[in-house]
């Protein structure tokens, strides 16, 4: 079958990876991809946000399933165009990503559900959100409602940063996406990612993971995209996940099928796991980033039937199988990310670091130029990946590769993983 894929991160680089493997497959493209992505797939110069296009080259092309990548095309209604075109598409429709295209949208279903999250209310106006977090006091959370790329999430220390936040989103530093801010409980706990893959009704578990948000070493600077994550997530025992299963993610489908927008894709739910149990901090319409390197890494299972019968309703007797072992990912970002951060600087070693055993390397944001040298040309550029039969092996293969690649642009967390080493031990 013909696929193609949308999206240029870290995250498709492993869906094209892991797609380009299947049997299934006779021809997968990209749109629009990256160096890395192109040894894996096809890349064309396709912009998911022109949905003509992509209807036009997917009949063009004898596409049978497209499969979206990042969050702002569901959220603007490809799955629906395409859908109206016949088109195949592995993602939730326009009503469904509101789950992730409005943080209030996912508050008020938390609330009528009753689905445990933190104590939040919505606020378009400074003053009255600025009254509320001298309510409230600090630690507390300021968010912006809408799609920020990760960096929409303050959590801000003292009622100053707080205030400073809500000052910043209102005031169109981060564009329609601040246009509205949620300021929330600070919840104290672990988080986890869990992911989850629904075709409307039936929810099928996938491997957890965690992520790390901080741009530095010991959860320090502002939040980013995500500066690594591993899998499985110790914090996830069977006992959790069987109460964010039953407390969250079920409640969620009943919720939006009865609103009439079931949800068809992976949901991804992130976690803060406290003393109470597992409470939901937001939903992602999407496989995570970095997250999902490490869940490919894991995954023993074909990747397209599940993508399949996702699709198509089939999940209720379907199920995956999973390699036990650990699996980790170093990203290595551009100096400056997530603010300002430079373009163009040549990356070296990239050879020695694949030879490292069980290393996998997925590219995030990079261009390869005519005389072959790949240069970083985004803000997470890329993600070092490892397995092992442990996570300190695997971290141990993960690092070592690190150390071979020659990036003076670039930096890297050097605890990724210590989180689950502590509570292995």
């Amino acid at each position: 079958m013909n696929i193609l894929l949308l999206g240029s991160g870290g995250r498709e680089h492993a869906l094209a990876w892991k797609i380009a493997a299947s049997p299934l497959v006779d021809r997968l493209w990209c749109a629009p991809g990256n160096a890395g992505i192109a040894q894996e797939a096809d890349c064309v110069a396709l912009d998911a946000a022109d949905h003509a296009a992509v209807i036009a080259f997917c009949r063009n092309n004898a596409v049978d399933l497209v499969v979206v990548g990042p969050e702002a095309p569901l959220v603007a209604g490809l799955v629906d165009d395409l859908a109206a075109a016949g088109i195949k598409a592995f993602g939730p429709t326009r009503a469904a990503a509101r789950l992730e295209g409005s943080k209030g949208f996912t508050k008020a279903l938390c609330r009528d559900a009753g689905i445990p999250t933190a104590a939040w209310a919505v606020f378009t106006a400074a003053a009255p959100a600025k009254a509320y977090v001298r309510e409230r006091g600090a630690p507390i959370v300021v968010k912006a409602d809408g799609l920020a790329a990760g960096k929409g999430v303050v959590v801000a220390q003292s009622v100053a940063e707080a205030e400073a936040a809500i000052d910043r989103m209102l005031g169109g530093s981060l564009g329609e996406a601040g246009a509205s801010v949620v300021v929330e409980e600070f919840l104290a706990g672990e988080e986890a990612s869990f992911f989850v893959l629904c075709d409307g009704e039936t929810a099928l578990p996938l491997a957890s993971a965690q992520d790390h948000k901080r741009a530095f070493d010991f959860d320090q600077g502002p939040n980013t995209g995500g500066m690594g994550a591993y899998s499985p997530a110790p914090v996830m025992t069977p006992e959790i996940t069987a109460r964010t299963m039953d407390e969250i993610i079920r409640p969620t489908l009943t919720a939006m099928a009865a609103m009439g927008a079931p949800y068809r894709g992976v949901l991804f739910a992130g976690l803060m796991i406290t003393a109470e149990g597992p409470k939901l901090i937001e939903y992602n319409v999407r496989f995570g980033d970095p997250e999902c390197q490490v869940l490919m890494l894991r995954l023993m299972s074909d990747l397209v039937p599940a993508l399949l019968a996702t699709c198509d309703g089939q999940l209720k007797d379907f199920d995956l199988r999973w390699y036990p072992q650990s699996a980790i990912t170093v990203v290595l970002a551009a100096k400056g990310y997530p603010g300002a951060y430079e373009k163009g600087t040549v990356i070296g070693g990239l050879r020695a670091a694949a030879e490292v055993d069980e290393v996998e390397i997925f590219h995030a944001g990079t261009t390869q130029r005519d005389d072959g040298a790949v240069i970083a040309s985004g803000g997470r550029v890329l993600d070092v990946c490892a397995i092992g039969d442990t996570l300190a092996t695997a971290r141990g293969r993960a690092y070592e590769a690190v150390a071979a690649i020659q990036w003076p642009g670039g930096f890297w967390r050097t605890d990724i993983g210590a989180k689950g080493l502590v509570r292995r031990d």
